[in-house]
């Protein structure tokens, strides 16, 4: 899957180059998998209801508002430790491209490296659409490739009503699967998905606490 082992090895180019705000992102794209590329494979749905989560993570700093490390149309809380950093890749325009999932632009990685565990949470954005919620993250799912097992629910996100895949994606190098999970919400300046991916499942078990702190605590505006 060209398009997949291309974007995967972007971060390490942006690094090379100094002109990325991708902190880390050669360790990530290479442990977790990064983010596969191709829109042309569908995910297979087995169900409308997400499994059970995690209880959230102790809260730490709060990224999105003005000022702060990733300034975005939504706020929400971080476990402590998790280190977040915007992504601009527009100096480069010719990788701007790979930092795309789907209809997606990534914004922001927030890396649970500090905190111990290896993997990001990361924040992409959209352009405002007419679809609908459900079928944007369809979209975003799909682009990664190789995304099974896929389960959709509506959820409420904070204040804010949306919905959320759980799926599993193919890694190639350890000839195994593993779980990853995404919620979009949508917002006046378009629809906003956090991703939590990681090594492996374990890994993402292990970080899922952090991503339900940033679901539930999750505001607009």
């Amino acid at each position: 899957m060209a398009g997949t082992a291309a974007r995967r090895g972007v971060p390490v180019v942006l690094a090379a180059v100094a002109v990325c705000a991708l902190s880390g992102c050669g360790t990530e794209h290479t442990e977790d998998g990064g983010k596969a590329a191709a829109v042309s494979a569908s995910p297979t749905s087995s169900g409308t209801d997400t499994e059970p989560s995690a209880e959230p993570a102790a809260k730490g700093a709060s990224i999105g508002a003005a000022g702060s490390a990733c300034e975005l149309p939504v706020t929400f809380d971080l476990a402590a430790e998790w280190t977040p950093e915007a992504v601009d890749v527009t100096a480069v325009p010719e990788l701007a491209a790979l930092a795309e999932q789907g209809p997606m632009t990534m914004v922001c990685e927030i890396d649970a490296k500090p905190a111990g565990n290896i993997g990001y949470l990361r924040v992409w954005q959209g352009e405002k659409s007419s679809a609908s919620p459900r079928e944007q993250l369809t979209a975003f799912v799909t682009a990664e490739g190789d995304a099974t097992d896929v389960t959709y629910t509506d959820i409420e996100a904070g204040t804010v009503a949306g919905v959320e895949a759980a799926y599993t994606v193919t890694v190639e190098a350890l000839d195994e699967t593993k779980k990853e999970h995404a919620f979009l919400v949508p917002t006046a300046k378009g629809p906003v998905v956090v991703h939590l991916g990681g090594l492996d499942t374990e890994e993402h078990e292990q970080m899922l606490p952090a991503y339900e702190l940033a679901k539930s605590s999750l505001r607009t505006g």
